[in-house]
């Protein structure tokens, strides 16, 4: 049996508990990874984070940008193998990859999609389970095939190759679910992504990233820096990432564009398109989408697809202060 085709859903609802471990296999994730005697020199010039500082124990988020400002790519980084890792949603990869690569010709680096497998560790005894595959106590680890990172408290990500995801796959007796359950965490942690639908649409403020401490203010000159600083000392951003939550008549699927709508008095207007979602068993979903920041509190939103549903706006694990 192929292992890859042994992760199953897991249907519950918001309120139910969870077995204590879980693994998935993260198919829609990858990475591309930087090596190379110039790579940290080239990525700090590319990106919004703060290349220089970051350890071989830490991970930080970041964005690549155009040079107006909008984003290629939200992505974590982190050291992996020989170079760094930036692990992003694989439909961003092929335009975040051409546009990372433009100027590299000009420095020693070598710049990637890689071949490594993406797994996710989930539950209370996650972190029992990564300090098996290593003595090392940072929130990065050196494994056996690749690398750790880890994500919050009940989740760790795992970027190994492919035997040794097959061996960790088949060799455990965590209870594998498929990656729906990884992006629930996503969307209750409001963690910025970006899909290829998304690229090229959004300033990093509007998708939170300064938030999740992806944006140094203080380092040297990159792609795009010019209106990330406006955003911040001008006010200029006017949208946020929300996480957002209802009901729905029939499961949200991944295949399809979800737009949403907004209540303006006795009508509605469109709102923007749901970046992320995940349904649950009793027919509720939540959900990440970009609205302006000064929607009024309790304003109704609906999904267009589906009018009979109403959903709101949750409060963020985070202030969105950039601070």
């Amino acid at each position: 049996m192929n292992w890859k085709t042994t992760f199953a859903p897991l249907s519950v609802n918001a309120s139910d508990t969870l077995p204590e471990l879980m693994l998935t296999h993260l198919d829609s994730w990858g990475a591309i990874t930087m090596v190379g005697a110039d790579k940290k020199n080239y990525l700090q010039g590319q990106v919004t984070c703060n290349v220089v500082t970051l350890t071989a124990e830490q991970s930080i988020f970041g964005a690549h940008c155009d040079a107006k400002g909008k984003v290629w790519s939200v992505f974590r980084l982190f050291h992996h193998r020989d170079g760094y890792a930036m692990f992003q949603p694989k439909s961003a990869i092929e335009a975040e990859l051409r546009e990372l690569k433009k100027y590299a010709i000009f420095s020693k680096v070598e710049i990637a999609e890689s071949p490594d497998i993406a797994l996710g560790v989930i539950g209370k005894q996650a972190q029992a389970y990564i300090d098996r595959l290593s003595d090392a106590q940072g929130d990065v680890r050196a494994i056996d095939g690749g690398t750790a990172v880890r994500i919050s408290e009940q989740r760790w990500l795992l970027l190994v190759n492919e035997q040794t995801a097959e061996q960790l796959a088949t060799n455990t007796d965590a209870t594998r679910v498929d990656a729906a359950l990884w992006t629930r965490f996503d969307i209750e942690d409001a963690i910025p992504v970006i899909e290829r639908a998304d690229q090229n649409e959004h300033i990093p403020q509007a998708v939170n990233v300064q938030a999740v401490d992806g944006i140094s203010f203080t380092k040297g000159c990159y792609t795009g820096q010019e209106t990330v600083a406006r955003a911040k000392y001008r006010g200029i951003n006017k949208r946020a990432m929300y996480i957002v939550s209802g009901n729905v008549t029939t499961p949200l699927s991944d295949s399809d564009a979800h737009e949403m709508e907004r209540s303006v008095g006795e009508n509605w207007r469109s709102a923007g398109r749901l970046m992320a979602h995940y349904t649950f068993a009793d027919n509720t979903a939540i959900g990440l989408i970009v609205l302006p920041n000064n929607l009024e509190q309790g304003t109704e939103l609906r999904l267009t697809a589906q009018p009979s549903t109403r959903w709101t706006i949750q409060p963020l694990p985070y202030s969105l202060d950039d601070e």
